[in-house]
């Protein structure tokens, strides 16, 4: 038997192909309609894998593939409240993983001292909408043609 093996892990040089295999299935499953913080490319991969600045970015690994990808981004920028985003593998979805990455970034947020996380989201993301708001996620407008929400950790 082949136990699967997953971990959260900063992107990092080491995850470079694997992100962008993980971008370019994104992107043939058209998940970039939605989730486009970045192109979806090997390029914007390797740009990720050798990013260093105030922002996080990170995978989750199983057997050395990338299922699953999230970012707290804003810092660079100087945003005290940081955006939220991510995506999960199509092979992986519907498991629990989407929710369980979005409390790490909670979490992880915590420990950067934030007390407030934003997330924009398409309203047609029924499942990402149903999901941020059962997290607690509270849609204040609508920018962009996307929700925007926020959450008091």
């Amino acid at each position: 038997m082949n136990l699967a093996t997953m971990e959260i892990r900063v992107v990092g040089k080491t995850f470079e192909q694997p992100l962008a295999e993980f971008f370019h299935d994104l992107a043939k499953a058209g998940d970039d309609e939605y989730f486009h913080p970045h192109p979806l490319t090997h390029d914007e991969a390797k740009k990720r894998a050798r990013y260093s600045g105030e922002d996080l970015y990170y995978v989750v690994i199983e057997n050395e593939k990338v299922i699953g990808y999230a970012m707290l981004r804003g810092w660079d920028e100087g945003y005290e409240i940081p955006s939220i985003g991510i995506a999960m593998h199509p092979s992986v979805r519907e498991m629990g993983l989407g929710e369980l990455l979005i409390r790490f970034l909670h979490a992880a947020a915590r420990r950067r001292g934030c007390d407030k996380i934003r997330i924009s989201v398409y309203q047609q993301n029924t499942h990402a909408v149903t999901l941020y708001k059962k997290l607690g996620y509270c849609f204040e407008s609508e920018q962009a043609g996307q929700l925007v929400g926020f959450l008091t950790l």
